[in-house]
């Protein structure tokens, strides 16, 4: 995965790059696996800081200089993008009353696989805490084999925006869904009850992905759940289910409610910057949840 304010580097030189985010926090000295990345947020006053922050390339982590209620990082990998048998996995820990966002600088590319390539995000949020992960999407090359999961472990009391989105690929250069296969899946837990299990395959099977996308260069899968974002949630579903689906307007979006409260959101459209103005839109909320405006001068 991958601002407006200057960021700060706290990773990525090499294999064994260790850093710290605080004073008050020890140096990480155990060898992790390539690809790995940890980050631990704590709430300090009214404050988010990052008690531990480790990445070993190819991932890259990197926190903007904010004071804020919420901390802010933002996840990439050296070279800008996945290359084959590459395989990164991040974890977070936003502890109790820490709000956390989770977002990248552009979009994660995943280049040609003559072996997989895979992402996961595992996290754990705390009572009455909040975690925002909101990356650019993800742009798959022609040929490449791409599995990314996400694992989220919820407080009865945890807020959770997710947002998980895929392009065609390089279609300006006539790649449209080109890809030899990519692989998304989710698992939400609240107090260990599973709320949300779902799971996005594409790959040629009796005929092409581009057949059956049609028009559509672009998917976005979104999920909004716990007491910060509830309101926002009920509003999405109630209006989108008066809504009618246009046939022939490039832009078709749906939302439902997921078992505990909170709302699935999906949309397909015909470019990235036409689906990122609606989300932006339906997400108008979490601005104020973060601090600012983390969208700024991306679309």
């Amino acid at each position: 995965m991958n601002i407006v304010h200057p960021p700060a580097r706290l990773g990525g030189r090499d294999s064994t790059d260790q850093l710290e985010s605080r004073a008050d926090s020890p140096m990480l000295t155990t060898p992790h696996a390539a690809g790995s990345a940890q980050l631990t947020f704590t709430r300090s006053g009214t404050r988010t800081v990052l008690t531990r922050a480790f990445a070993a390339s190819p991932a890259k982590l990197i926190e903007s200089n904010r004071r804020d209620a919420t901390c802010w990082v933002y996840a990439a990998t050296l070279g800008g993008g996945l290359v084959s048998g590459d395989d990164i996995q991040l974890t977070a820990d936003v502890t109790a009353g820490a709000r956390a966002l989770l977002t990248t600088q552009a979009s994660t590319k995943v280049y040609r696989s003559l072996r997989p390539c895979r992402q996961s995000v595992s996290a754990t949020v705390g009572a009455h805490a909040m975690l925002a992960v909101v990356p650019d999407p993800i742009v798959c090359f022609a040929g490449a084999d791409f599995t990314q999961t996400h694992r989220y472990e919820l407080h009865a009391d945890a807020s959770l925006v997710l947002v998980d989105w895929i392009t065609s690929g390089r279609h300006a250069s006539g790649e449209r869904w080109a890809f030899s296969r990519y692989e998304s899946r989710f698992d939400i837990r609240r107090a260990s009850r599973r709320i949300f299990w779902d799971g996005v395959v594409l790959e040629p099977f009796i005929d092409s992905v581009a057949d059956r996308m049609g028009r559509y260069d672009v998917l976005l899968t979104a999920i909004l759940t716990g007491p910060l974002v509830d309101r926002a949630a009920r509003e999405l579903v109630n209006r989108m289910s008066q809504q009618a689906i246009g046939r022939d307007t490039g832009f078709v979006a749906s939302a439902a409610a997921i078992r505990g409260g909170g709302a699935l959101v999906r949309m397909a459209g015909m470019s990235v910057e036409q689906v990122a103005r609606v989300l932006r839109t339906d997400l108008a909320f979490l601005p104020d949840l973060t601090g600012d405006d983390f969208w700024r001068g991306k679309w």
